[in-house]
């Protein structure tokens, strides 16, 4: 049951990632909150097999910080990366 908790959670701040920081044009309106959920949850799992307690500070910490990170990530190299490949497409389809 926490593990919804956690999911709804991170897909919550990854939204908030979204919409706090520029170039959101870039890629799709549930990316970051997808991302966000995936690898908090990932994290949430590894940290519960290496025997942290559910009911525990830490594991909430570790793993909502780790998915923050991965949509912070994401968030700050799609723009970049988006505005090299439509420039390189244009250059390959403006040439014949």
């Amino acid at each position: 049951m926490e593990l919804l908790f956690v999911f709804v959670i991170s897909f919550c701040l990854g939204a908030i990632v979204r919409y706090s920081l520029p170039g959101r044009l870039s890629y799709g309106l549930l990316l970051l909150p997808a991302v966000s959920a995936a690898v908090t949850s990932t994290v949430w799992v590894v940290l519960l097999w290496l025997g942290f307690g559910f009911d525990g500070g830490w594991i909430w910490f570790l793993s909502l910080t780790a998915g923050v990170a991965a949509a912070l990530v994401a968030a700050l190299l799609l723009p970049q990366r988006r505005a090299r490949s439509n420039a390189k497409m244009l250059a390959l389809l403006s040439r014949g």
